[in-house]
């Protein structure tokens, strides 16, 4: 069996490639993935609040599907005050201050 490596053209391949990536700022990448991760324990934190707090409620009526209804609803209400209750700010600051 013969490889045919006819479609590859080592000419144009640099050999100091690897030397163009140590110029990428990486900083702004990693501010913004900081500020997701924030964000996210956030919609994490405030979902779990709500699970607790709505537990004995009966907001989504009540029988088997229930349970299902109250948790895709407070999925939806953590998603969307995601960064706006504070505390992925808070957090954010204080690892992006940390961090360095």
């Amino acid at each position: 069996m013969e490889l045919n490596t006819s479609f590859v053209d080592a000419s144009n391949v640099k050999a100091s490639a690897a030397k163009d990536f140590k110029n990428i700022n990486t900083s702004n990448m990693e501010d913004e993935a900081l500020r997701k991760v924030s964000d996210d324990f956030e919609s994490f934190f405030t979902q779990q609040l709500l699970d607790i707090s709505l537990k004995s409620s009966s907001i989504a009526g009540e029988g088997t599907g229930s349970d299902i209804v109250k948790g895709m609803y407070t999925e939806a209400l953590s998603q969307q005050s995601k960064g706006g209750v504070g505390i992925s700010d808070l957090l954010y600051d204080f690892l992006s201050k940390n961090n360095k």
